[in-house]
């Protein structure tokens, strides 16, 4: 699943296109594609032709444009294996194209954003739009925690909900509710980095071993955002169809038994919530 790097470098390449847009046409080629718009397919074209878009906003792994009227946004979750592409309006149909809006700005001249997803687990919708602190976010949104990356995210409330659960530490960073952002990937990197086991009881790190991974956090994150985010295959990819490349910076993630780049212990791979654990055995002795 694209996690926050991987969803930041689609909105950052969507921005300049989106905004002040002109919504002209949209066409919906799978209906899959609009679960979380619970009125269907005529309701979501009806309600975004002849509108504008005003801009490209992210929090987490969930993306918006904002439409004109600032009540709602068409709203968007890559799911496992989302896209958004842009592409001149007369291009050919991508493999798994769902959804085609097409888009006249007043720079760029004519344009389409297109929705593909070989999955079918990725989703857009119109949302209302809601206020939170300083801006509005979609209702979709609304549940789930600020970013380590946002201005606004709060470090001391972050220190403060992770030292009271009693849940492994990595179960806790994949919690919405604490932190958004942060998966599987880049969970096992910071914990590499700050040397925490994924299992050690987050209750039980001091105040000085939370800010530590708080920062490695925030490294590892910019870090990937540099290289374009993470790509195994050609189903992570910006706007324009390019792969990011951190893969190539990865310590733990993905690198079970072969030798830790800090140490030359063998990284473990472990069953995690249906999905796996990379740490290194020495680096990161549970304690």
């Amino acid at each position: 699943m694209p996690e926050l790097p991987e969803v930041e470098v689609v909105r950052a390449g969507l921005a300049p296109a989106a905004t002040g847009s002109l919504i002209t046409a949209v066409s919906v080629l799978d209906e899959r594609a609009l679960t979380r718009h619970a009125a269907g397919a005529a309701d979501f074209v009806s309600r975004l032709e002849g509108r504008t878009f005003r801009g490209a906003e992210r929090r987490g792994k969930f993306l918006w444009l904002p439409l004109d009227s600032d009540v709602d946004a068409v709203i968007a979750h890559l799911g496992m294996s989302g896209q958004m592409l842009l592409r001149a309006p007369d291009a050919a149909a991508e493999r798994h194209e769902r959804i085609r809006i097409f888009v006249e700005h007043p720079q760029h001249g004519e344009l389409a954003i297109v929705f593909a997803d070989q999955r079918t687990f990725g989703s857009l919708a119109v949302d209302r739009l809601v206020p939170d602190g300083p801006s509005r976010i979609p209702t979709q949104v609304a549940h789930i925690a600020r970013d380590p990356v946002d201005p606004l995210f709060h470090d001391a409330e972050f220190i403060r909900a992770l030292t009271r659960r009693r849940s492994a530490v990595k179960r806790v960073l994949l919690d919405q509710q604490v932190i958004s952002g942060v998966g599987n990937i880049y969970a096992d990197e910071s914990l590499w980095a700050a040397r925490i086991h994924p299992e050690t009881s987050a209750d039980a790190l001091s105040t000085v071993a939370v800010k530590r991974l708080l920062a490695e956090i925030r490294i590892v994150l910019a870090k990937a955002l540099a290289e374009g985010g993470t790509s195994f295959d050609a189903q992570y990819v910006n706007v324009n169809g390019q792969a990011g490349y951190f893969a190539h910076s990865l310590n733990a993630y993905g690198r079970g038994g072969q030798p830790c780049p800090r140490c030359g212990t063998l990284i473990v791979r472990e069953a995690f919530m249906n999905r796996s654990s990379h740490y290194c055995p020495r680096c990161q002795r549970r304690r």
